[in-house]
């Protein structure tokens, strides 16, 4: 479970600008999809996916200016059912809320 909010992005407006040395794949079942992480603190970065092939999923943590907490709510798939093993999208579990407690 990585626990992280990914979003969409085409294989080629992807570009690595700076540390492409430290990250080790890591595939799984069809290994059709590439996982990739640091190999010096362990955050996953990046995936390029199986289910939609043209397009990575990215770790919002690791994009420049960006944040999970920018986002007022995050659907949580369920991750268990490949959306390409049952012909349909992905399952949503539920939905993360972030709201600031200013104690207001």
């Amino acid at each position: 479970m990585r626990g992280a909010v990914a979003v969409s992005a085409n294989l080629d407006d992807i570009h690595i600008v700076q540390g492409a040395d430290k990250l080790t794949l890591y595939q799984f079942n069809t290994g059709q999809a590439k996982h990739y992480f640091c190999s010096v603190c362990g955050i996953y970065t990046f995936h390029s996916r199986r289910s939609v092939p043209s397009q990575y999923g990215v770790n919002v943590a690791c994009i420049a200016g960006l944040s999970p907490f920018d986002f007022d709510e995050v659907p949580v798939l369920e991750g268990r059912h490949h959306p390409k093993d049952r012909d349909g999208g992905a399952l949503i579990a539920g939905w993360l809320n972030y709201r600031s407690d200013t104690g207001g």
